[in-house]
């Protein structure tokens, strides 16, 4: 189809576009060479140059001759300015009053007009610069398949029906699981953690209560998975302030192993532990057995009390690596700095 219409295509026009099409392909695909160091690719663009160099080679030459047309021989090989001058002679020498069109040559006595050439040439190239602009524009502007089915991040699981424990009817009112997911699933989240190009593989929020507490203490939280680390993002309700659970672990000679840093975040008491992650291992087959629960690999949780009076309760972050890799301690406090302040401040008291 292609070529049908090239060949079906006025000179003028179809040149241009030639050329067009020639030099933003090459140029394209040159670049693209250059940046992937493709070799293959670097061929083809200068194929494409090459074709375009040669197409312009034969516009100059059409255009010259254009400028200094040569007249063309009749037929039988006779010049034609010996049949003009003899033509004239005849007519000359004819008794009588000339006739009209007397002193021309035989022929058709107007040329037809032909179409301009730039006019033709300017329009080729007006409408398929815009064509090639696409071309070379497309990929960067519209979405490919791959940003729409793997670029996108995951967003908190939907939990609007969910029914939450009776505590969380109290006032104040703890915040929910969704409530941290939505603030913890930031879009700069990856960034934060040193790992700009990741893209959040879930996100999700539960609302909770402490363990061994009946029921009586809100401990929601929120996870965001990425391909290098996890986030968690937890609130406890509880009248245990950061101090007290600081001279807690000093009783218990714990310090040591849990890496302990106190700071001060936002204005309010924290502190900087580390912990192992416990690994249970499922098994889905038809016995459904299970292995001991392990530890896994080392997580570093950043604790800020709820209020800066610290009268208890406390958020905690906490980040790990299946690797067991662990950022600095920089990170959790950008991550805290960020987070923190759009979650609603409900101290238990």
């Amino acid at each position: 189809m292609l070529g049908l219409l090239l060949r079906v295509l006025p000179f003028w026009v179809r040149e241009p576009l030639l050329i067009v099409l020639g030099a933003v392909l090459g140029a394209r695909i040159t670049y693209l060479a250059v940046h992937d160091q493709d070799r293959v690719a670097a061929v083809i663009g200068a194929v494409f140059l090459v074709f375009t160099a040669i197409r312009v080679r034969v516009v100059v030459r059409a255009l010259r001759a254009r400028r200094n047309p040569v007249p063309a021989a009749p037929a039988d090989g006779a010049p034609t300015d010996a049949v003009a001058r003899a033509w004239a002679q005849a007519q000359l020498a004819a008794p009588g009053p000339a006739p009209a069109g007397a002193g021309l040559p035989p022929g058709p006595v107007t040329a037809e007009k032909e179409p301009n050439p730039w006019g033709q040439a300017v329009a080729a190239v007006a409408v398929f610069a815009a064509i090639a602009a696409a071309l070379w524009l497309g990929p960067d502007v519209l979405p490919s398949d791959d940003d729409t089915s793997t670029a996108r991040a995951a967003s908190c699981s939907d939990t609007e029906d969910e029914e939450l424990p009776a505590v969380y009817g109290k006032t104040p009112r703890p915040v929910t699981g969704a409530e941290l997911c939505e603030a913890l699933n930031r879009p700069d989240l990856a960034r934060l953690l040193g790992t700009p190009t990741e893209i959040a593989t879930s996100a999700s929020g539960t609302s909770n209560t402490a363990a061994l507490t009946d029921g009586k203490v809100a401990q929601p939280e929120a996870e965001v998975r990425f391909d290098t680390y996890t986030v968690n993002l937890s609130a406890t309700y509880n009248e245990l302030s950061t101090a007290q659970y600081v001279n807690l672990l000093k009783i218990a000679g714990t310090e040591g192993e849990k890496d302990l840093r106190t700071l001060t975040v936002l204005g309010r008491p924290a502190l900087l532990s580390s912990d192992p992650t416990m690994k249970i291992e499922i098994s889905l087959g038809d016995e459904g057995s299970s292995g001991p629960v392990q530890q896994g690999p080392l997580a570093r949780t950043l604790s800020v009390a709820l209020d800066s009076k610290d009268r208890g309760g406390s958020y905690d972050i906490t980040v790990w690596s299946e690797s067991g890799a662990l950022p600095d301690d920089g990170v959790l406090l950008g991550i805290a700095e960020k987070i923190l302040p759009t979650i609603p401040l409900r101290s238990v008291r």
